[in-house]
C-alpha cells in the first residue's frame, strides 16, 4: 500500500493550527464566555451553553475543580470524578446553579477526554499539517474503563432534579 503524498507547505503557509488562531482572534470578542469576569460574583453574565463551552474560562470555578480533573487510569479517574461530584453538590446545596453547571461540564469533559486518548493513545485526534483526523488507535482498555467512570457521574449530575429545576430557571431568566 503506498502512502499517501501530501503536498508540501510552502514555509509561508499558515497551519491548521495558526488558522484556529486566526479564527478564534475573529470571533473572540462575540465569545459568550470571558476570562476576566468573576462568575460567582457576576453569576446573571454565565450562559449555559452546548456541552463543555466555557469550562475552561469560568473562575473562580475554573481553578477550584481543575486540581481534581484526572482521568489517567480507573483508581484516579474514580478518586477525580467523586470529588468533582462533591462539588457538584456542594454548589447544588448552596444553590450556586454557575458552580453546578461547571462541574458538570468537567465531568462530561473527563468523558470525552478519556474517548480522546482511548481512541487516540497521544491524545492527538487530527494531524498537524493536514487537520485531517487521524486513525484510530487499538482500544486503551484502561482509558475506556476511566470514560466509563466519568460517563456515570456526568450522566448522574444531568439527572439531578436539583441541578433540572436550576438549569430551567436559569435559561428562563438569563436564555
Amino acid at each position: 500500500m503506498s502512502k499517501l503524498k501530501l503536498p508540501k507547505r510552502n514555509s509561508c503557509d499558515s497551519s491548521p493550527k495558526q488558522q484556529r488562531l486566526v479564527g478564534w482572534e475573529k470571533i473572540k470578542k462575540t465569545y459568550p464566555w470571558k476570562d476576566n469576569i468573576n462568575y460567582r460574583v457576576n453569576p446573571e453574565l454565565y450562559l449555559v451553553g452546548k456541552g463543555e463551552q466555557g469550562v475552561l474560562i469560568c473562575e473562580p470555578y475554573k481553578s477550584e475543580i481543575l486540581p481534581y480533573w484526572r482521568f489517567k487510569n480507573p483508581e484516579i479517574a474514580t478518586k477525580s470524578s467523586a470529588k468533582i461530584f462533591d462539588l457538584f453538590s456542594d454548589y447544588l446545596s448552596k444553590e450556586e446553579f454557575v458552580g453546578a453547571d461547571m462541574a458538570r461540564k468537567f465531568l462530561q469533559m473527563g468523558y470525552t477526554r478519556a474517548r480522546r486518548y482511548n481512541n487516540h493513545h497521544s491524545g492527538r485526534k487530527y494531524d498537524k499539517i493536514t487537520g485531517e483526523e487521524l486513525p484510530r488507535d487499538s482500544l486503551d482498555l484502561i482509558k475506556s474503563e476511566s470514560a466509563r467512570i466519568f460517563y456515570e457521574k456526568w450522566k448522574a449530575a444531568e439527572e439531578n432534579s436539583i441541578y433540572r429545576i436550576l438549569k430551567l430557571e436559569w435559561k428562563k431568566k438569563y436564555g
